[in-house]
């Protein structure tokens, strides 16, 4: 939770929610960055794993992403 003198700038289920997203987000540049290195070594089982691992986190990225507007427009779900 973070504060700003008494009150809250954002409660915590939106700040869990909010770092959940940016780990996300770093998971699918990193991911990108794995993927180039195994094709460029010449692993296209492990490139096809990253590939995989990222369209995950994608899809969990745009679920938090649900969540969190909802969280946010209606202060829960």
């Amino acid at each position: 939770m973070v504060k700003a003198g008494t009150r809250e700038a954002v409660n915590n289920l939106e700040y869990d929610l909010l770092t959940v997203l940016h780990n996300k987000a770093k998971a699918v540049q990193a991911y990108e960055i794995y993927m180039q290195d195994a094709q460029s070594m010449g692993s296209q089982p492990c490139a096809d794993l990253f590939r995989k691992l990222c369209e995950s986190d994608i899809q969990q990225a745009q679920e938090i992403r649900r969540h969190l507007l909802e969280v946010m427009q209606k202060g829960r779900m």
